[in-house]
């Protein structure tokens, strides 16, 4: 019979750089799966706050014109990479389809290097507060060399090495760059709408209550928003360490939950094809901000 920590004993004795993939599926499909998709959720809304990124979402409009869809298509698309890995067809396909939506746009490396970023710290320090228990080091490890593989494949230069370099490029670059945008603020709206709209009409206030008292105050202030009370923070931040609690006690997973199996996900009830996931910009128009510049033919289209 498999215990609480027996997977966490397991992913210690395999090497973080050899076999990141395997820890990293273990960790986000098995120990954390509810967690990693908040986490990530969080990752990308931190973006929106640098005005460079989240002004360019607003102007392709995917997120606040047809929200479920590109929330659906960008953790279908991570997801396969996670469940299939990147020298599997179905991996190779998701990363071309990636980048091909990535180079219709002028995006620097910079920018793209922080979002990399996100999607590795966030996630810890989600699961340092709110987690059934802590990333250990082989997992912090894996997770830092898992995005610098998939940074790699997108063609992101000067990629952070370790978690603690991921960390340190994160921090310096939010205190640089975080900012009032009104492009970005429509988006960070939007994302709460589309978050509040998952639930029941009565539960949708509580909902955007309880996401905006888990954002911190430099995001907060980088939106206009007003900043949560201690008593909506306090509910907040103690049902999810209730939340972790109750999962500490409860039987390990025994099969892992993908993120396509997430409730959260609505477009494709009949299924879906990895090459037809996302957008096909059509340069010098609404959706692609760079006129004249075509988007390069992958092999898989």
């Amino acid at each position: 019979m498999v215990k609480r920590y027996d997977r966490l004993k397991g992913i210690q004795r395999l090497d973080p750089e050899r076999d990141f993939l395997e820890i990293y599926r273990l960790t986000v499909t098995h120990e954390f799966p509810w967690d990693i998709a908040r986490a990530l959720e969080l990752a990308l809304y931190r973006t929106y706050a640098v005005p460079s990124i989240g002004r360019l979402l607003d102007e392709t409009a995917e997120l606040t014109e047809r929200s479920q869809k590109r929330y659906d298509d960008t953790a279908l698309l991570l997801d396969t990479v996670v469940e299939h890995g990147f020298d599997t067809e179905d991996g190779r396909t998701a990363v071309r389809r990636i980048n091909r939506m990535h180079r219709s746009y002028d995006i620097s490396n910079d920018d793209m290097r922080y979002v990399l970023c996100t999607f590795v710290v966030t996630p810890k320090r989600w699961l340092d507060s709110f987690g059934w228990r802590r990333l250990c080091c082989h997992e912090r490890g894996a997770f830092a060399a898992y995005y610098r593989t998939l940074g790699a494949h997108m063609g992101i230069k000067d990629a952070p090495e370790t978690y603690e370099d991921f960390e340190r490029t994160l921090d310096a670059y939010e205190h640089e760059h975080f900012g009032w945008d009104e492009g970005a603020r429509r988006v960070a709206d939007a994302t709460l709408a589309l978050m509040a709209s998952w639930y029941p009409a009565p539960l949708a206030l509580l909902v955007r209550g309880a996401s905006l008292a888990l954002l911190d105050d430099s995001l907060l202030g980088a939106f206009r928003y007003r900043r949560p009370g201690p008593v909506a923070r306090g509910v907040t931040r103690g049902a999810l360490r209730l939340r972790a609690g109750t999962v500490r006690l409860l039987p390990p997973r025994m099969t892992p939950h993908y993120g396509r199996q997430n409730p959260e996900i609505k477009g494709y009830p009949n299924g879906y094809e990895i090459a037809e996931l996302g957008t096909y910009p059509t340069p010098g128009v609404r959706g692609c901000p760079v006129p004249g510049r075509r988007p390069p033919q992958s092999p898989a289209e």
